[in-house]
């Protein structure tokens, strides 16, 4: 399984440790790994991509797609999002495969949810 050889080092959560200039204590309870930084990171830069996309071409008013709903652009990468979400956690559940294509299956859906939806 995937989890087989990943390692978030525990045996260092509960240790106490001398306070620095960049300890955040209201992070603490986390696992902090690269991958769960890098996911952050992606949000951050989604975030930032639409705040720049919508100052450039503005018009993220709101449209009606296949769902008869009305989404902006906003609401589209929450969907998004959280459709990534649910499909990699479907796979991880279901399936004993690689994650990338996962992955690649939410771009996919991604891709048709901000031209459809």
């Amino acid at each position: 399984m995937i989890f087989k050889n990943a390692y978030a080092g525990w045996d260092s959560v509960a240790k106490a440790h001398e306070k620095s200039f960049f300890d955040f204590e209201f992070i603490t309870w986390m696992a902090w790994t690269w991958q769960t930084a890098l996911f952050f990171v992606f949000i951050a830069i989604c975030l930032t991509a639409m705040i720049i996309w919508e100052k450039k071409m503005p018009g993220g008013t709101p449209r009606r797609g296949i769902l008869g709903l009305d989404t902006t652009r906003g609401d589209r990468l929450f969907v998004s999002l959280l459709s990534a979400a649910y499909i990699h956690l479907a796979w991880l559940g279901l399936v004993d495969l690689t994650l990338w294509i996962a992955t690649i299956i939410s771009v996919l859906f991604s891709i048709i949810v901000f031209r459809y939806v």
